[in-house]
């Protein structure tokens, strides 16, 4: 069922959009007339590698500096870019991949292979599903750009701030996944883009309801500020992309 959903949804999206994201692509096409799309290695369900394809919002090349992580204030990103992540239109393109079936709609997202080789074993587990465009992580940590802001080493702040929490509310998706939970994710990722706050609201109700601890119910609210946290399975901060403190 859950992919019967995903290949019409897909198609429905890429049916309506498709002109919107087409005109958007001209536009990063004619600012240095390179490929206005960005093929972006990813790691799927199982480990195996798959071709995410995104809008492309940076610089030709700009992987090649080796941060996976972008603040609000990398230089790597156009003009252009600026507008394509503001209103998330990167991830529209990801409808193709959905179609395909390499993601779901729904789902923990996608991360680079540097990142899942930090994995601890408990996170290992959110590579037992598809990934997917949105999930609650998506909407919780929506403004990440921002966190990350005035980071001196965005990929370290990233492991220390954001993936603790992502990590723990893409598990807490695994274990209460069906198509209800689905459908209401996919309603509260459109609230977001009008309301954040409505949308942050909403996703404190849903976690109540399904049993969230406190903590992760506080978290996922954002009425705090984040701090540095160990990921799940782990009692070590993260200090580098190699190597781990005992906290």
């Amino acid at each position: 069922m859950k992919r019967l959903v995903d290949f019409l949804g897909s198609m429905i999206g890429l049916i309506f959009l498709g002109p919107f994201l087409l005109s958007v692509a001209f536009l990063v096409w004619r600012q240095d007339k390179h490929s206005p799309f960005y093929l972006a290695p990813r790691v799927g369900k199982s480990g195996h590698l798959f071709i995410m394809v995104k809008l492309r919002s940076m610089i030709v090349n700009a992987d090649k500096t080796g941060v996976d992580s972008t603040s609000a204030k990398d230089p790597r990103i156009t003009p252009v870019g600026m507008f394509i992540r503001r209103y998330k239109l990167d991830e529209f393109t990801q409808l193709w991949n959905v179609w395909k079936g390499d993601m779901s709609l729904v789902g923990p997202r996608p991360n680079v292979k540097r990142e899942t080789d930090l994995y601890t074993p408990v996170e290992k587990r959110l590579l037992e599903v598809k990934p997917g465009i949105t999930d609650f992580a998506s909407i919780v940590f929506s403004d990440e750009n921002e966190i990350l802001a005035d980071s001196k080493d965005p990929d370290v702040d990233y492991n220390q701030l954001i993936r603790p929490w992502k990590s723990r509310l893409g598990l807490f998706y695994i274990d209460h996944q069906s198509i209800w939970l689905d459908i209401q994710l996919i309603i509260l990722t459109i609230i977001a883009t009008l309301s954040r706050t409505h949308a942050l609201a909403g996703i404190k109700r849903l976690l109540k309801r399904l049993g969230a601890d406190q903590e992760l119910i506080q978290v996922a609210s954002r009425e705090s500020t984040l701090i540095p946290t160990c990921p799940p399975g782990s009692d070590e901060i993260v200090t580098t992309r190699h190597k781990q403190k005992t906290e």
